[in-house]
């Protein structure tokens, strides 16, 4: 076997390390959730302890193939998260190499990339909280927050302002996953009042609320971001209606990509779309016929202009500013 090549054995350790920090995730409300990119993380830093590799360009391969393999087996469960997730293994390969420059005995190498993994994966976890306490502020006593879907750093910072203020939450409803309407629970049960409103009600009700809170699936270069569908569109019609977008998001969700436009986004996959009719007491299933094509982009990009500040675990930022932090993140 070439050295660094993982064997299909540790392929299998490495995706069930995966899974096992992705359990914790289950249910909206579990604070112990572990996202998918730092889940990624603590799965490469097995691939480092198990390594039988004798040099650093070995064990460079080695954790290349385990991304790759993480990323492969997220692609074909169909995850919005791809974006995040390569960034994330990105960053962690990108700490290796840097360590690799750092120390020339492979062995003081290999330590201080554990050392330096377990603490980046730590910081990452604790992202979530950080944004929670640079971005609360924003809200203020009797306002109108809308959001759309459901994000576990917007959802930190929201409970950590209903700490101190009283507001309203107006949650589109998600389609097709219903996302936001299963989040509605979660912030009801919080003392949030919330209003789970049509997705297509946005600029019916864009005119009473006073700012947009969001979160991202990918922050891009231009500082522009990758998230839910509906997102873009969401975001036109706030800026129409001069109200602020917030951006909550963590820094190892900021990728190295420079969309122009929704056919730059990488390809993601899509599944099948059910049309019901509400209005009816039988909630009937509408058919379409086989040969209407059904389009169902899981996601969108919305380019930085439509975006007022991004609440990140750097602080707060205006979406100029992701280029620099981008580079200091992996110079």
């Amino acid at each position: 076997m070439v050295e660094g090549a993982p064997a299909t054995a540790e392929k299998s350790l490495v995706l069930a390390d995966l899974k096992e920090n992705l359990t914790h995730g289950t249910v909206l409300n579990d604070k112990n959730a572990v996202a998918m990119p730092v889940a990624a993380m603590n799965a490469l830093l097995g691939v480092v302890q198990r390594s039988s590799a004798n040099t650093m360009m070995g064990l460079q391969d080695e954790l290349k193939e385990a991304s790759q393999e993480i990323l492969d087996w997220n692609s074909r469960e169909g995850n919005r998260s791809n974006i995040a997730l390569a960034s994330g293994c990105e960053l962690f390969l990108r700490y290796s190499t840097r360590t690799f420059l750092e120390l020339t005995d492979f062995k003081e190498c290999r330590a201080a990339i554990l050392e330096r993994g377990q603490r980046f994966a730590g910081i990452s976890l604790a992202a979530r909280d950080k944004i929670a306490r640079v971005g609360h502020g924003f809200i203020r006593d009797g306002q109108i927050i809308l959001t759309h879907g459901w994000s576990r750093v917007v959802a930190a910072l929201l409970l950590k302002a209903a700490e101190t203020k009283h507001f309203s939450l107006y949650i589109l409803e998600g389609r097709p996953d219903a996302a936001g309407a299963k989040a509605a629970e979660f912030y009801s049960k919080a003392g949030i009042p919330t209003t789970v409103i049509l997705d297509s009600a946005m600029g019916y009700v864009m005119e009473s609320v006073d700012s947009v809170l969001i979160g991202a699936e990918g922050v891009v270069e231009n500082g522009g971001i990758v998230n839910k569908i509906g997102t873009y569109a969401l975001s036109i019609c706030a800026r129409a209606h001069d109200k602020p977008v917030y951006v909550a998001a963590e820094s190892y969700k900021f990728a190295r990509l420079y969309p122009l436009n929704q056919k730059d986004l990488p390809p993601t996959k899509s599944v099948a779309l059910k049309f019901i009719d509400t209005t009816q007491d039988t909630n009937a299933v509408v058919s379409v016929l086989p040969e209407i094509k059904v389009d169902q982009p899981p996601g969108d990009y919305t380019p930085a202009k439509f975006i007022t500040l991004l609440f990140t675990d750097l602080g707060v930022l205006t979406p100029s500013a992701v280029s620099d932090e981008l580079i200091r993140l992996y110079q």
